[in-house]
């Protein structure tokens, strides 16, 4: 797919007229749909969408190259395995391609309009290798399960179909917003009040403790899901801004707040089942559990150190572990959290025992690959002080709250149930008028 280059060419005389704030992301207003596309030859839709779209004749029909209706030409993935596409085109007649929303190992995120229903959605690309198309059948039954008892939505993203065309697994979900990793980055990497963490935190342990067997809504199926954690803001992109205005040293800043603080879970492409296979490695680096780090096999507790991990992101505005590699992960841990426990060290897997000194205590700084990779271990604070730093009221709580998040040993790690019980989120919820 060709990308075209945009050059700016300077002026000798500017317009000295103040002009207007660029219009950010989740500031833009909702996508007006095009207008409706000619009819076109029925396909045949069962419970799913299966089998090649046929090629109609285009000859009148193109613009700019690109087929109004039908499927486009077809083409060879690229060398990775990704779907080759262009804006404008369909994925089969129904869905008629917007923007590309994102990328990731999986595939690609693509906003399509949903020509039948009139409707913008979020339509996930698995590539075309045999793994990640296991992964994504796998996916959509965990989808279809949670959307037969999430009966009002409001605990994880609808899937609304999904089919296999050109052998990419094609999943089709309901549109939202951006991602709070976006909505951080967009705005400076500026934290989030605690009272909005707090509600954020409240609804992630109440997503994950639904996903629990011993959920009610699950408990007639023994099978347990670990989620991957990554969240979205459900109020699509006319996503509505706060502007708060703080005083600093250096002046003021404005800090934008979404209006509705309702999230939601949204990837579950390394959903587990409790009766498979699991695999190695599991869960976003920065988010990763230590017993995964060190092979000793996970389970939900390793969604419980994720969670932990956001809430820190969240109310400081940076990943507490920003890193790409174990044994530097295991040294931020130690200087985040303490020593690791000599029990876990000592159970370390064959592929982690080199992050290990005789097994006894971590290789560093000795193992550390470079004096930048020892300075990002100690700039680090300690749990307490990072949280003191960066929380005005609530901190106590919070550091309570997180240090039972963040044990190492997954068995003393709270559960969702317990978390939700914690003083944290006895606080007052409507101290900056969002609503529940």
């Amino acid at each position: 797919m060709e990308t075209q280059r945009v050059v700016d060419f300077p002026h000798r005389s500017m317009d000295k007229r103040p002009r207007k704030r660029p219009r950010l992301t989740w500031d833009m207003p909702p996508v007006v749909p095009p207008a409706a596309p000619p009819k076109i030859p029925p396909t045949i839709f069962c419970a799913q969408e299966f089998g090649a779209v046929p090629n109609y004749a285009y000859s009148s029909i193109y613009y700019k190259g690109i087929p109004r209706n039908g499927s486009p030409p077809w083409r060879p993935d690229d060398k990775d395995g990704h779907y080759i596409f262009a804006i404008g085109e369909n994925l089969t007649p129904r869905y008629r391609i917007l923007s590309k929303m994102g990328e990731g190992t999986f595939g690609q995120v693509l906003e399509c309009l949903d020509n039948e229903r009139k409707e913008i959605v979020a339509i996930k690309v698995v590539r075309s290798i045999q793994k990640y198309r296991e992964a994504a059948m796998i996916e959509i039954d965990v989808l279809q399960k949670l959307a037969g008892h999430d009966v009002c939505g409001t605990r994880c993203v609808q899937i609304r179909n999904w089919f296999d065309y050109r052998n990419h697994i094609c999943i089709v979900f309901e549109k939202l917003g951006p991602s709070l990793y976006d909505f951080l980055r967009k705005n400076s990497y500026r934290s989030f009040p605690i009272d909005l963490v707090r509600e954020f935190g409240r609804q992630l342990l109440e997503s994950v403790a639904f996903l629990m067997p011993d959920s009610v809504h699950f408990s007639s199926c023994c099978d347990e899901v670990s989620v991957e954690i990554r969240i979205y803001i459900y109020v699509y992109y006319f996503l509505q801004l706060n502007f708060l205005s703080r005083s600093t040293k250096d002046g003021s800043y404005f800090k934008n707040l979404p209006k509705s603080s309702a999230i939601k879970l949204i990837d579950f492409g390394s959903t587990t089942f409790e009766h498979q296979d699991h695999s190695y490695v599991v869960s976003t680096r920065h988010y990763r559990a230590p017993e995964v780090i060190l092979g000793l096999g996970w389970n939900y507790p390793c969604d419980m150190w994720s969670i932990g991990c956001i809430l820190v992101e969240l109310c400081s505005g940076e990943a507490l572990f920003q890193t790409h590699e174990n044994l530097e992960h295991l040294a931020m841990m130690e200087r985040v959290l303490g020593p690791l426990p000599q029990h876990m060290i000592m159970r370390a897997d064959r592929r982690a025992e080199k992050y290990f000194r005789r097994g006894l205590r971590l290789d560093w700084p000795e193992g550390a690959a470079s004096r930048e990779s020892m300075r990002a271990v100690w700039k680090l604070p300690r749990l307490q002080n990072l949280i003191m730093q960066h929380v005005d009221h609530s901190a106590g709580d919070l550091i309570d709250l997180l240090q039972g998040l963040l044990r190492y040993d997954p068995a003393e790690r709270l559960k969702a149930r317990e978390a939700l019980a914690h003083p944290f989120f006895m606080r007052d919820l409507r101290r900056y008028g969002y609503p529940l």
